[in-house]
């Protein structure tokens, strides 16, 4: 399937394998990633208020075709729809009580910078290559084609620690609401 903005109707929903349990409260390491517009940020010095950093495996790009049997992955799918919802609701994600959003994969700056530019994206990204953060923080990641990438999840970090953890998340077109209705529920 070549149209990244839609998901198949038979994707398979990931399972809760635990993966995540021991996130919260968890505190955020040291780690300096760089961002799409050549900065970079410490996730330990992030400022205060709450931030949304939502990690996911890899953007579709078009023309590029995706990883063989990647429709069958379960989490896999979705990456692009879900950047797109996390655009559409940043004004309300941030009205909410976040003081800001990142999205973070292990695709290179670069590309990272591509996807922000393509899908007009109101927020930086993060590029984390090496998976630094799946190490620091024992996070879920997957093979395929030779590569690990990150596990869809994302993380609600305030003063260093993690406050929340969604995972699995399912569906990704429709997560970035999840977050919003998170927020509204648990005010600061």
């Amino acid at each position: 399937m070549s149209d990244y903005m839609s998901l198949p109707p038979d994707l398979p929903v990931p399972e809760d394998d635990g993966a995540a349990d021991h996130l919260p409260g968890t505190a955020v390491p040291p780690l300096a990633l760089e961002t799409t517009d050549g900065k970079t940020v410490r996730l330990d010095a992030l400022g205060t208020g709450r931030t949304v950093l939502y990690v996911y495996p890899l953007t579709g790009r078009p023309g590029t075709d995706l990883p063989r049997g990647w429709d069958a992955i379960p989490g896999a799918r979705g990456c692009t729809p879900e950047a797109c919802g996390f655009r559409d609701h940043h004004q309300e994600l941030l009205s909410a009580g976040a003081a800001r959003v990142f999205g973070l994969s292990s695709q290179d700056t670069g590309y990272q910078r591509e996807v922000v530019d393509r899908l007009r994206l109101p927020f930086r990204m993060l590029s984390d290559p090496e998976r630094s953060l799946a190490q620091e923080l024992d996070l879920p990641t997957f093979e395929v084609e030779g590569t690990t990438l990150y596990t869809r999840l994302t993380l609600i970090i305030r003063d260093a620690r993690i406050e929340h953890a969604f995972y699995p998340v399912f569906p990704p077109d429709e997560h970035a609401g999840q977050v919003l209705t998170w927020l509204r529920d648990n005010p600061r």
